[in-house]
């Protein structure tokens, strides 16, 4: 998209003491969209704007998640975030349409950077570790010995679930459901290391749980009181 080159490398707006320089000005967030729907100057101008807050944006929430990142360099951060504020302002112009006013524009916009560049944090904080997709290894789940915390109800319940991971699930649902739930792996990040759409592993994930709820209350395990309703 030539645009998004020009925009890339223009000058940010100066900042004002909030965190986004426009958002918190309902006139200068309608200036921004209309100046999105003209064309020519103004539409340059509105770009070189907008990219300016996605950028600032994306520093914001790669900031926040600084636990993540603490071996990054800082040169790579600031990459980052630029690669958030070019894909989120793609998506702000692909869903210009979409936009209806509920919010301020820059606040809606807002969102799409924040997701962006939180995605990219997870996969750059698992970029050198291993995903280990091992069936059995939920396994260990019955193995464990209860710890002097654990009530003997609560090591029957996990070797209960064990046992329905084992009878009530398929390999890929318990793939997935171990990846996700027991061994604490983005969803965003499976999904670029298996090749599969989010939306397919949330499918797996929720049939899963859904299957295991099942097979743990015929067993007569009712975990409605433990999680205070459907998983």
């Amino acid at each position: 998209m030539p645009e998004r080159m020009t925009i890339a490398t223009a000058a940010p707006a100066a900042y004002g003491p909030a965190m986004t320089p426009i958002a918190g000005r309902a006139e200068e967030s309608q200036r921004l969209l209309d100046g999105l729907r003209a064309a020519g100057a103004a539409r340059e101008a509105a770009l070189t704007d907008l990219h300016a807050l996605l950028v600032r944006g994306a520093h914001h929430e790669l900031r926040r998640r600084r636990d993540l990142l603490a071996h990054v360099p800082h040169a790579e951060l600031d990459d980052l975030a630029t690669q958030a504020a070019d894909d989120a302002l793609a998506m702000v112009l692909a869903k210009l349409d979409t936009f209806r006013g509920a919010s301020r524009f820059t606040t809606w916009a807002y969102k799409f950077v924040l997701l962006e560049a939180g995605v990219k944090a997870r996969r750059r904080a698992w970029q050198d570790r291993e995903v280990v997709l091992d069936d059995a290894s939920w396994r260990r789940l019955a193995a464990a010995a209860p710890s002097a915390q654990q009530s003997a109800e609560e090591a029957e319940l996990l070797r209960a679930i064990a046992a329905a991971m084992e009878t009530a699930l398929s390999p890929r649902q318990r793939e997935v459901l171990t990846a996700l739930a027991l061994d604490g792996v983005p969803i965003d990040v499976l999904a670029e290391r298996l090749g599969s759409p989010r939306g397919a592993l949330y499918k797996s994930l929720h049939d899963a749980r859904r299957k295991l709820r099942a097979a743990l209350a015929d067993a007569g395990h009712d975990l409605g009181d433990r999680r205070g309703g459907d998983a």
